[in-house]
């Protein structure tokens, strides 16, 4: 969808969507928001789980752990993920475009981390149990920088993200966590941005 999105706003793909959509007249601000939401809406039409999910969250809940979402996506597509896959598992919170900063910037996964209860003894948020999993280069760099280890679900779109620098690990498909998750998997030692 990046590729219709910023064909409709006449934007190239060095340049960052949302980060476009804020530099505009606040006058043009709507109808370029709404124009991605279109295309976010048409693409509803076909959206499918991606291999794997269902097992991994049958796998996640049977073990009680927690689940949240932190995407540059508007709520609607979010909400018919959610009731149409998986609407028999609980994920909460939901972060989505409309919190400010998106990422990459990390305080949509600290801010999951508050919402969990996640502090350290000086009551800072703390994101290092966190494991953000995505296919994106923001998704890997918002975990980095909350602490989080990252995963990256690669495709042949992103498969240079492979090597970089905020991958902690690679996947074919989501279900492909439950073998490393039972081994304990945990990312590179980093120092994390906290927040108060």
């Amino acid at each position: 969808m990046f590729g219709q999105m910023r064909a409709a706003l006449g934007i190239p793909k060095t340049v960052d969507i949302l980060h476009h959509i804020e530099s505009l007249p606040p006058h043009q601000q709507p109808a370029a928001h709404e124009s991605i939401r279109q295309i976010e809406r048409e693409a509803m039409k076909t959206q499918a789980p991606q291999p794997g999910l269902s097992k991994l969250m049958s796998y996640l809940d049977s073990r009680g752990i927690r689940k949240a979402i932190c995407t540059r996506n508007f709520d609607m597509p979010v909400q018919h993920l959610l009731s149409k896959f998986l609407a028999d598992t609980v994920i909460h919170p939901v972060v989505t475009r409309e919190f400010k900063p998106p990422k990459p910037d990390p305080a949509g996964i600290l801010y999951i981390a508050k919402d969990w209860g996640l502090e350290d003894g000086q009551g800072v948020t703390d994101a290092t149990g966190l494991i953000m999993v995505g296919d994106s280069i923001d998704d890997m760099t918002a975990g980095r920088r909350a602490g989080a280890a990252t995963v990256l679900l690669v495709n042949d779109i992103n498969r240079h993200l492979a090597e970089h620098e905020h991958t902690d690990l690679v996947v074919d498909q989501l279900d492909d966590l439950i073998d490393i998750l039972e081994r304990g998997f945990r990312g590179r030692d980093i120092v994390p941005n906290k927040i108060q």
